[in-house]
């Protein structure tokens, strides 16, 4: 197959697109390097790639989707605290302006798309383990771009016949993660013995789940999801912070110095997957424990941050 992976150099695109080579698969990498974080960790993910850089939102899709079976859209802009204020406009258009641009693309050349969406829309669920039908009402500007993408994809569905699957993410973690997100922060400062910078009193909880689960359930979405449709892609083990930084530290075998600051506004207090559709439709449930995925991160944070 030909697919298009966009998002290509970060964080979970990167794994994507290498499995789906080793599958032997063609695989289109696209990717803006936008300055959310440091280029040259992005240029360090995608390595292994051939990426084209170009911008979602002003680049002409169609030469892109040419020809192509399929595609992955998980370029976006990450970040639940980064999303306030006057930098919202970023997400919009990177978010919410790309997507619309590429689904209408995608439904005019007739290529099903699978869409990395958010279990921030969820906010504060009314019910854990939280199921698909959980009426969404995300609390941060993040949120609310994701669940519009989610619109728009059943919008031009409905209008163009867009053939899109939607995923929602929660918490993915493990080697190339974002260096914003807690794991990388956390594993980063115990290999350099630096301070850790705890949102909160550590007692939030989330449903953390490996990238390699993450990225089986994304392929396992393109060949088996139904258009149209949603699915939780959420890990087994749902872990407090506290909890997590416990592990790290037996992990690493090292003390980590917690500087604890006030929880930020749009943080979710827990996150908790119900995967069962997931399991029945997709044929896909989480493989990798928490402790195993803390390790495989912990030995490339010792690398990628040395002391």
């Amino acid at each position: 197959m030909r697919y298009v992976v966009t998002g290509a150099a970060g964080f979970i695109g990167s794994h994507l697109a290498e499995e789906l080579l080793a599958a032997g698969h063609e695989v289109v990498a696209v990717d803006s390097f936008t300055d959310y974080y440091e280029r040259s960790r992005k240029e360090r993910n995608a390595a292994a790639l051939d990426v084209l850089e170009l911008d979602l939102t002003e680049a002409p899709l169609e030469p892109i989707l040419a020809g192509a079976d399929g595609v992955f859209h998980l370029a976006g802009q990450p970040g639940v605290r980064a999303s306030w204020g006057d930098s919202f406009g970023l997400y919009l258009s990177r978010n919410v302006l790309a997507t619309q641009r590429l689904f209408e693309a995608a439904a005019a050349a007739d290529v099903r798309v699978v869409f990395a969406s958010s279990s921030s829309v969820y906010g504060d669920a009314e019910r854990y383990p939280t199921a698909e039908d959980v009426p969404p009402q995300p609390i941060s500007p993040y949120g609310i771009t994701k669940l519009a993408c989610e619109q728009l994809a059943h919008a031009i569905g409905r209008g163009h016949g867009l053939d899109a699957v939607l995923l929602r993410y929660f918490t993915v973690y493990g080697p190339r993660q974002r260096p914003d997100m807690a794991f990388t922060a956390m594993l980063e400062a115990l290999a350099r013995g630096e301070s850790f910078r705890l949102f909160g009193d550590g007692s939030a909880a989330r449903s953390f789940t490996y990238v390699g689960d993450a990225v089986a359930a994304t392929v396992a979405a393109m060949e088996r999801g139904r258009s149209g449709e949603v699915y939780n892609v959420g890990g087994g083990d749902e872990a407090t912070m506290n909890e997590a930084i416990a592990l790290a530290e037996r992990v690493s075998g090292r003390t980590l110095d917690v500087e604890r600051v006030a929880a930020a506004t749009g943080d979710v207090r827990r996150t908790k997957a119900d995967v069962a559709k997931a399991g029945v439709e997709l044929g896909w449930s989480p493989q990798t424990a928490l402790e195993a995925g803390m390790q495989a991160q912990w030995r490339w944070a010792a690398v990628e941050s040395p002391a």
